[in-house]
């Protein structure tokens, strides 16, 4: 796992081998964030990192200087990598909240995100669930986008919200505004 782009180019993240998360191919985060150079200006953006697991999303943030990102992941080994690798990589910009994603979405109703990504566990019997939470607390900025990694099985194309739908390799990511 690496860092594409930023002040953090190129730097290999190691996590542990009895790590459970499956983190986002570097050739998926690689498309979808040249995608997202065309929408936003990284330097001036809050990002909502749901399901964080590694980390490696919001690095990737980080690197590429954006405000403020907060990473919200429930597992503790996972919550100690994150916040360990960011102390090591020297990303003040970033908080990380050790708890449910369901639950940290009601405590932070109202707060707006430019960006928010979710990348659940695809077995999660909830995953369908996460356009709602994200719209009824009302966490997406004017303009925002709220990015979801799911299996192809997955669809969201009928939410109201859809925007699109890009895939790379095994990589669904589904876009809503």
């Amino acid at each position: 796992m690496r860092i594409i782009s930023g002040s953090h180019r190129g730097r290999q993240i190691f996590p542990d081998k009895n790590f459970s998360a499956r983190p986002t191919t570097d050739f998926a985060k690689e498309n979808l964030f040249n995608i997202l150079t065309n929408y936003i200006d990284f330097e001036e953006i809050r990002v909502l990192d749901l399901f964080s697991g590694t980390g490696s999303i919001s690095y990737e943030f980080a690197s590429r200087g954006a405000q403020e990102i907060i990473s919200v992941e429930a597992n503790y080994k996972h919550y100690a990598f994150i916040l360990k690798t960011a102390k090591e990589l020297g990303f003040k910009n970033m908080k990380i909240y050790k708890t449910d994603v369901f639950i940290a979405c009601k405590k932070l109703k109202g707060q707006k995100f430019d960006i928010i990504f979710a990348d659940p566990p695809y077995n999660l019997d909830k995953i369908q669930e996460i356009p709602a939470t994200i719209f009824d607390n009302d966490l997406l900025g004017e303009n925002g986008i709220a990015i979801i990694e799911h299996p192809e099985r997955i669809q969201f194309s009928t939410h109201p919200r859809f925007s699109e739908h890009r895939q790379y390799g095994s990589v669904n990511f589904s876009l809503l505004r």
